[in-house]
């Protein structure tokens, strides 16, 4: 047997490095000519890499969670001698594309570069099908080499441990679905799109999901309750947020700001403007609301839409308003982005937050959808407590925080009454905000809240 090593290909743009996030196969499986091996997310996609040829899996470059940079061994592979003697016939359909030959048969492409950031479940998914039993006919076995899905179709066929080439397809244009895969899962037959060939085929077993297991303390496991600790990797999005955030905390001087806001006239015109937003086809929530009372505040304080830029000591004004809002995901938190937000109407930014947060907890959001932001909003609507201290999506300079509305006596007009109030936490980066300008900033938005006519008179 002689050993070739696939080596991590040059995605492009700029990349550099990537994060196994879960690997499709392990030593010793037999896999073919362009079948899925591994998971690997950048700072621009996720990427799933398929294996360059056939062979034998003799080494795994890395673990998940680990940082592996290009060029790098991916995966050793045990050849037959006639094999290894001849080059792959292509790098994972890039037309040939091979790498330098003073650095050996090492990949330079890569396989489906995905434009989205699927939610990231198990830390290591199901493993990738082994090649079809000899027994088996292709023809009666296999739709498609190369099936047409979408990547949470994939997700699923990869957690369900089933091969995508073997599922009958009933999407247009021969593409599988989620649902043919559930079907398949439990040994049902889906009708194929090319009419008629979706014979009953017996489904896989899904492979169990890995868990790493600290021994109980002598004698505990003797009592029936097992192991009493649990180890996963902290990898992929869970690992990029804590990442961002520490970044975060670490360079931003944070100071937070607390007052509340009387919404009780807002609360009113919601009521008023939701029966005509929904005549087209819009959920008019509070938030739309609160982002084009930001928008208007920042343009009356400049240096809160504003970033540092520390490798030419620079403070960056942006002229343009990309509100981004927190999202809580299955992947962790996430902040899509309302583009371009002060020319928007109050029912399109409505119908783009639905839109971005849809995406974002189906694992759809593209990614463009989650970059580019100037300021941060973050809501958690009914479980938002009394107040918190919002870290700063850095480089942004401020974070508006949206608390719970409460039925609490407020004052009016020299009488007591019942209002709606809610609490608005703000943090803000002390070394380019001052106290006060955060304050002002703050009372900016809380105005525009408390009197939202007035909001109808700044907008573009």
């Amino acid at each position: 047997m002689a050993r070739w090593e696939f080596k991590l290909p040059d995605i492009g743009e700029g990349v550099t490095e990537g994060e196994i996030v879960s690997w499709l196969v392990a030593t010793g499986d037999v896999v073919k000519e362009d079948q899925p091996m591994v998971e690997v997310m950048t700072d621009k996609a996720t990427v799933t890499i398929t294996s360059p040829r056939a062979g034998r899996i003799a080494e795994l470059g890395g673990k998940v969670g680990q940082i592996v940079a290009v060029h790098a061994v991916l995966v050793v592979f045990e050849l037959d001698a006639g094999a290894a003697a001849a080059p792959p016939a292509h790098a994972n359909g890039t037309n040939g594309a091979l790498a330098k030959k003073d650095d050996g048969p090492a990949a330079t492409a890569v396989g489906d570069i995905r434009e989205t950031l699927p939610g990231m479940g198990a830390p290591k998914a199901a493993r990738a099908q082994a090649a079809p039993a000899e027994s088996a006919s292709p023809a009666s076995t296999y739709f498609n080499d190369k099936p047409l899905a979408t990547p949470a179709t994939r997700k699923t066929a990869r957690e369900l441990g089933i091969d995508l080439k073997r599922v009958p397809p009933s999407g247009t244009q021969g593409r599988v679905t989620k649902d043919d895969v559930v079907a398949f899962s439990r040994g049902a037959s889906t009708p194929a799109a090319t009419g008629g060939r979706g014979a009953e085929v017996a489904a896989a077993p899904a492979a169990p999901r890995e868990k790493i297991s600290i021994s109980a303390p002598t004698g505990a496991e003797a009592t029936g309750r097992g192991p009493l600790e649990e180890r996963v990797p902290f990898a992929g999005m869970r690992r990029k947020i804590a990442a961002k955030m520490a970044q975060s905390t670490q360079t931003a001087a944070h100071f937070t700001f607390v007052e509340e806001c009387d919404v009780t006239a807002l609360k009113a015109l919601r009521a008023r403007l939701k029966p005509a937003a929904e005549k087209e086809g819009v959920k008019l929530t509070f938030l739309p609301f609160i982002v084009k009372a930001v928008v208007a505040a920042l343009k009356k304080r400049p240096v809160l839409n504003s970033a540092l830029d520390e490798s030419t000591s620079e403070l960056v004004y942006r002229k343009y308003y990309n509100i981004g809002i927190a999202a809580s995901t299955d992947a962790g938190l996430m902040v899509p982005v309302v583009k371009n937000a002060d020319r928007l109407s109050l029912l399109d930014v409505a119908r783009e937050i639905e839109r971005l947060g849809t995406d974002a907890k189906n694992g759809k959001s593209r990614i463009d959808d989650l970059s580019g932001s100037t300021f941060t909003i973050t809501s958690l609507g009914a479980d938002g407590g009394l107040f918190a201290t919002p870290i700063i999506n850095f480089p942004e300079v401020g974070i508006l925080g949206v608390h719970r509305m409460k039925e609490r006596p407020v004052v009016k007009d020299g009488q007591i009454v019942i209002g709606d109030v809610m609490l608005l936490s703000l943090s803000f980066d002390h070394r380019i905000v001052d106290g006060h300008v955060g304050a002002a900033f703050a009372y900016d938005i809380i105005g525009f809240l408390e009197n939202p006519d007035s909001l109808f008179l700044t907008m573009a």
